[in-house]
């Protein structure tokens, strides 16, 4: 009888706690897995790569089929583009910019953004392709 009138002093939080972390585990697969970008039919380039562009200020710019620009995922026109750059270069001097471009995408599209950003005096630009097969 005496274990049934017993008050209980102390919480079991394992449960809780494995819950936490399985929680935490969904959060991070699911942060990495949105990659910054719009999917993209990327030309075919060369067999030859340069090396990757790696920083954690890195741009990227796409310019899709439709001709429609994108900072990151946000859709933009030029001169917001220019300006969030601008704001961006004040921020941080050096910093990568992708450019990707889909492969039915208008070539103008692409030198509008290669003009953007060359005024602006951005050096660190990579143009995303797919390896050759």
């Amino acid at each position: 009888m005496d274990a049934d009138n017993k008050s209980y002093d102390d919480i079991n939080v394992t449960p809780m706690v494995d819950l936490y972390l399985v929680l935490l585990l969904i959060f991070i697969i699911m942060t990495t897995a949105g990659v910054q970008g719009v999917k993209v039919n990327l030309p075919r380039g060369g067999a030859a790569s340069s090396k990757p562009l790696e920083g954690p200020k890195m741009q990227a710019i796409t310019v899709n089929n439709e001709g429609k620009i994108f900072l990151n995922t946000l859709p933009v026109t030029l001169d917001e583009l220019s300006s969030k750059l601008e704001a961006l270069k004040s921020s941080t001097p050096e910093f990568p910019v992708v450019i990707r471009g889909d492969s039915a995408s208008q070539y103008q599209g692409i030198m509008d953004v290669l003009n953007v950003v060359g005024r602006l005096g951005i050096t660190q630009i990579g143009l995303a392709t797919q390896a050759r097969k």
